[in-house]
């Protein structure tokens, strides 16, 4: 998720180099529930996926098209890793758990904890990915650089690229092509329609607000000194708007991903409230801290205190967990009754 965020930074032109590089030394990371089987966790549950069970056996080989124009064929799942948490969650949301040898930075779920993580920073250590000696790597078009994709592919060994995640319409497409790849489309379909579910029953919960509430998505890594402000290519924009929401960046015209954040920025969006992730808020100094940022104590937002958090490894995955997330915003940004923002 926020290494997402911090590759689509680095290829901005000028304005955002410097922010770019410091992400690059600065930023970090950013068992099965019980009950009915289709009753989704509550926005406070444990950093966990919810495996399907019994876990599926791959029917291989398998031959997927790849973001990047190529045929990938796997004839092993023994031995996977996924370059993005978000990829992580759907492989092991598949019940495939056990044959992931590795993680990146941002796959920060529990039953991830103890894998050996192969990013520094959120860049791909190649040389740590072919340590482990992979029979499949799944990676997005935003993992990097391209010179350790290139080197793992070099090894022989098949590296399927996925298009990013963006919105909620993007999470079907993820699932079927990591089960695909994998050899287990039955189980795809299964957790593609739990999912699809469960998405449904978070949205039936809201009640209409007389007024959609506007919110602002902030990117922070305070020990850098980077503050931004996401646009309509932020990948957020979904979220908000599923949960009865309006994109600020996005309404006062910000028609890319981040821009810097200022106060005249944040005057024109009138945010009623800031969306985060929790470790950003957490390197800002909490909800004091960031209303010490450039105009966020003067917004609507700022002036009602009216912060929402999600964890990092969760807030843009748009996987299975998705529904925790519109359950954990809606719960924040509306005060728990579904109605009316607090």
């Amino acid at each position: 998720m926020s290494s997402n965020i911090r590759h689509r930074a680095a290829r901005r032109p000028a304005g955002l180099l410097l922010a770019a590089g410091l992400l690059i030394a600065a930023a970090t990371g950013c068992g099965p529930t019980t009950g009915p089987a289709n009753a989704a966790p509550s926005p406070t549950a444990p950093d966990v996926v919810e495996p399907l069970s019994p876990a599926p056996a791959p029917q291989l080989p398998a031959t997927t098209a790849s973001a990047d124009g190529r045929q990938v064929t796997v004839t092993s799942a023994d031995r996977i890793i996924p370059l993005s948490g978000s990829l992580s969650e759907i492989v092991f949301s598949l019940g495939l758990g056990s044959r992931v040898v590795a993680r990146d930075v941002s796959t920060t779920f529990e039953q991830a904890a103890a894998l050996p993580v192969i990013t520094q920073a959120h860049d791909v250590s190649a040389e740590g990915v072919l340590s482990l000696h992979p029979s499949v790597v799944l990676a997005d078009r935003s993992t990097g650089p391209a010179e350790a994709v290139e080197q793992i592919r070099a090894a022989g060994v098949p590296l399927l690229v996925l298009d990013d995640a963006k919105q909620l319409d993007d999470v079907d497409a993820r699932i079927d092509a990591v089960a695909g790849a994998l050899g287990v489309p039955s189980a795809g379909a299964q957790l593609k329609a739990r999912t699809d579910e469960r998405i449904q029953q978070a949205r039936a919960e809201l009640q209409p607000a007389a007024r959609k509430p506007k919110v602002a998505f902030l990117y922070l890594r305070g020990s850098a000194s980077v503050f931004l402000l996401g646009g309509a290519a932020s990948g957020a924009g979904s979220l908000i708007e599923a949960v009865g929401g309006e994109d600020a960046g996005k309404a006062a015209g910000l028609t890319g991903d981040f821009t810097p954040l200022t106060s005249e920025a944040l005057v024109k969006a009138a945010p009623d409230a800031i969306l985060v992730m929790t470790k950003g808020l957490a390197s800002v100094g909490g909800v004091d801290g960031l209303l010490k940022l450039p105009g966020v104590a003067q917004t609507p937002a700022g002036l009602d205190r009216r912060i929402v958090s999600v964890e990092d490894g969760k807030l843009l995955s748009y996987g299975p967990r998705t529904p925790e997330v519109l359950r954990s915003i809606a719960a924040q940004l509306y005060g728990g009754d579904g109605g009316a923002p607090r």
